[in-house]
This record gives structure tokens, sequence and C-alpha cells, in this order.
């Protein structure tokens, strides 16, 4: 006799999530919504780890990880510093002094446009020359770091220790000159190079780290520590710095905001972060669904 049973059937098993922060977690108002806090709550509590992946520094990007409310892990400066809540440090991936320099002799042209940070939480953890060439949306960050900024002309003299890394800051216009630049320095393979655009604020961030750093290569060491697979890790981004990241993940997701790069790629669209791009994407995991089938 043939009976009607309900089936569960689960979606693939994702127990490592990685989200970027800067528009992908935080909403237009620089803010994490409601919806997206709740749901990475309750994909903690279902026992998914969350790992937030950002090119913010450890320090600036803490604020945000400690609203969550429990106990993670950060990927830092795209990729370069791992760290804990607790200050635990996992792997740094630092950029030898020479090549830095090499980096700012190749970039005299953008000498205002360029920022140096350092794995340190005192005044010189980030380091420039003056703040002239840099637009409105950069002095805001730049304002709300002053506490760890130290102006030092030349830039080079901070090259005491090895540096996380050597931003370049600027219009949209300004930094694909600095691209190009950047493509001509003959620093292939010695260094990464990593762009941010948000269009919007003609704001363009260009970094330059060690060579073979990236969110990417950062989150496959994390899952390999972990012993997790790539199959069972979802990533989450918007911008050109997340493609690696989201290469890596067997789940990458995309933002209703994402940049065009990342579009082409056949990955997973979910919301805006205006719309809890986030919570979608992790409700897609937690949430199951049950179909009838027939027995006998």
């Amino acid at each position: 006799m043939l009976r009607l049973v309900m089936v569960t059937l689960s979606r693939p098993s994702i127990r490592l999530l990685a989200t970027d922060i800067d528009g992908t977690l935080l909403n237009p108002q620089f803010e994490i919504s409601e919806g997206d806090l709740a749901a990475l709550r309750r994909a903690h509590a279902s026992g998914i780890e969350i790992v937030l992946v950002t090119g913010r520094r450890h320090m600036f990007a803490l604020p945000i990880a400690q609203q969550l409310g429990f106990d993670l892990w950060l990927i830092s400066s795209n990729g370069a510093v791992t760290r804990s809540l607790r200050g635990e440090t996992f792997h740094r991936d630092l950029m030898p002094v020479e090549t830095c320099r090499q980096v700012c002799e190749a970039m005299q042209e953008f000498r205002g446009n360029t920022v140096l940070t350092f794995d340190k939480e005192t005044r010189g953890a980030i380091v420039l020359e003056h703040m002239d060439e840099l637009n409105a949306s950069i002095r805001r960050w730049l304002e709300k770091n002053m506490e760890f900024i130290e102006f030092i002309v030349p830039i080079e003299d901070a090259l005491v220790t090895d540096p996380v890394q050597a931003m370049f800051c600027g219009s949209t216009a300004r930094m694909a000159q600095a691209l190009r630049a950047l493509e001509q320095a003959g620093l292939e393979g010695q260094v990464t190079v990593l762009r941010t655009e948000y269009p919007a604020r003609d704001l363009s961030m260009i970094d330059v780290l060690n060579g073979g750093c990236s969110k990417g290569h950062a989150l496959e060491r994390w899952a390999k520590h972990r012993g997790i697979p790539r199959e069972q890790v979802m990533a989450i981004g918007d911008n050109h710095n997340d493609v690696e990241m989201l290469a890596f993940a067997g789940h990458p997701v995309i933002m209703g905001n994402a940049c065009e790069e990342l579009r082409g790629h056949g990955w997973t669209l979910t919301l805006p972060n205006s719309e809890c791009g986030v919570a979608a994407a992790v409700e897609s995991v937690l949430d199951r669904t049950s179909i009838p089938v027939v027995g006998g």
C-alpha cells in the first residue's frame, strides 16, 4: 500500500560562515541591522562558526565584532592578520620592510594618498605624511582613528619594522592612475594588490599587501586549521577585495549592492545591505524544507 510521508531535505551543511563588514554586514548607515544581527546569533547558536573578514584594521573592526554578542575570530587587513576578540593571534602575513620601500619609491607621485599601517595599537599604527590629498570619506575614517595616527615625512622613515600594508586612498579617477602605476612598478610576485571601491562616494582604496596575502588565502588557512572543507564554507561579500574569499568558499554569496565585477561569476545573489542581505543568506542555510514523498 502506498502512503504519503514527509521527508525533510536539509540544504548543504555549512560549518563556517565568513562575512565581510563594510557594504555587507553594515547597512548604508554603517550599522548592523537588527535582522542581520538576529540571523548571525541564530547561526552561532546552531553551531555554525562565524568569522568576520574585513579590510579594516583589527582594532577598527573590533567594535563591530563585539556587537554580535558571542566569541569569534577576525580576519582583518584583507587577510594579513587573524586574531580573536581576546587578542590571541593565529597568523600574521606582514610585508617585508624592503618591499614596502620599493612600493613607496614606485609611488612617489601618490605620496599624498599613501597610508602605511602597522600591527600595533598605539600612535604610529597608521602613518601618513599629511591629509591634504585625502578625500572627505577617508578623512572621516582618519578622524575616527586620530589617536593611532602619526605624521612622518618622508613616510619611509616609519619603516623600522615590517608593516601590515601600504594603502592608497582617493577619488576613483585618482586611484585608477595609482593602479596603473603599481602595475608598472615591477613588483609582480612580491605584493598582492587589492581594490575596494564605492562609486557613490567617489572613494577608492588600493591595498598593497605581502605577496599571496588576501581574504581568500586567510580564510582557506583558517578553514584548514578548523578542519572544515571548503564545501562547508559560506562567504558573503560585496566588493573587489572579496573575490578571492568568494572563490574559495564552496557557497559564495554576493550582496544585492555588490560591484559589477562580482556579478559575472554565477555566485548566489542575496538582498542588498539596506535590506538585510546577510540575514537572507544565513536563513537560506538555517531553514529546512519539508516535501511530500510517495512511499510504499
